[in-house]
């Protein structure tokens, strides 16, 4: 059981440091900051907030895979090499798909409700 609950311990680790290293990860709680509070002054109902919910998920859990990869690549490849960069950008590129995932989830509930 101590190892089980030490678990957590490790995974608020690695949301810390997420948090305190990487600027996209900052941006990416600001902006679902601003959509939560959006999502409470528009009354979101309870299937825009599991789409809203489902895209926030998707883009945090991206965007710590990338910072996963990324230091795992800068220890395998501290010098440059181009599949380490291939790599690095393929992760990368996942976060910005889920992104604009994320985004275009956010037009199509908000922008009714603003209208």
């Amino acid at each position: 059981m101590k190892k089980f609950l030490r678990g957590f311990i490790y995974a608020w680790q690695g949301l810390t440091y997420a948090f305190s290293t990487q600027i996209n990860f900052r941006v990416h709680s600001f902006c679902i900051l601003i959509t939560v509070t959006a999502g409470f002054c528009f009354d979101l109902n309870t299937n825009e907030w599991l789409w809203i919910l489902a895209s926030m998920a998707l883009v945090f859990i991206s965007e710590l895979f990338n910072t996963a990869i990324e230091v795992l690549t800068d220890l395998v490849s501290p010098g440059y090499h181009r599949q380490a960069g291939i790599v690095k950008d393929l992760a990368s590129g996942a976060v910005l798909l889920a992104a604009l995932f994320a985004f275009i989830t956010g037009l199509f509930i908000f922008i009714p409700k603003i209208i």
